[in-house]
């Protein structure tokens, strides 16, 4: 399942990328906020989705978009087994799924356009972790932080 989120500087990018999913046939469930609301706050929806996506990191992908990206990826990073990033194009979405085993796409609704947004989103969807010593041992380096600092 894909979770999305986003805040009022995000909503419109989100709407738009509901009717890609939709219209691409991929099933996604909408965490708000639901309707534009100028004094909504990012950790809320950036906390929705993640809780989310690390009930099933086998079966659950997130999205995630504000104004500049980095506050989602900030909150979004304190739930354990996430990975969140803020993808600026279609290489950085390879590159955080075949490299970092990335769970959560963070997209800046200030500097990515609709066009641009999709084709992150496709590249994300579409990569996949490449499960190769190296990179399993620099992912299992951040989950053995992790676990250490989640006690």
């Amino acid at each position: 399942m894909i979770y999305i989120g986003s805040d009022h500087r995000g909503f419109n990018l989100k709407e738009y990328l509901k009717g890609y999913l939709t219209a691409a046939k991929i099933p996604f469930k909408d965490l708000g906020n639901h309707k534009f609301d100028p004094e909504d706050d990012y950790p809320d929806f950036a906390f929705s989705v993640a809780e989310k996506v690390s009930e099933n990191l086998m079966e659950n992908l997130g999205v995630m978009i504000c104004g500049s990206g980095l506050g989602m990826v900030v909150a979004a990073n304190k739930i354990k087994n996430i990975r969140a990033g803020l993808v600026l194009n279609e290489w950085f979405a390879k590159h955080g799924r075949e490299n970092d085993d990335l769970n959560i796409l963070v997209l800046s609704s200030d500097t990515t356009d609709f066009s641009m947004a999709e084709r992150i989103l496709k590249a994300f969807l579409v990569t996949r972790f490449i499960n190769e010593e190296k990179y399993i041992r620099r992912v299992d380096k951040i989950e053995k932080k992790e676990e250490e600092n989640f006690k």
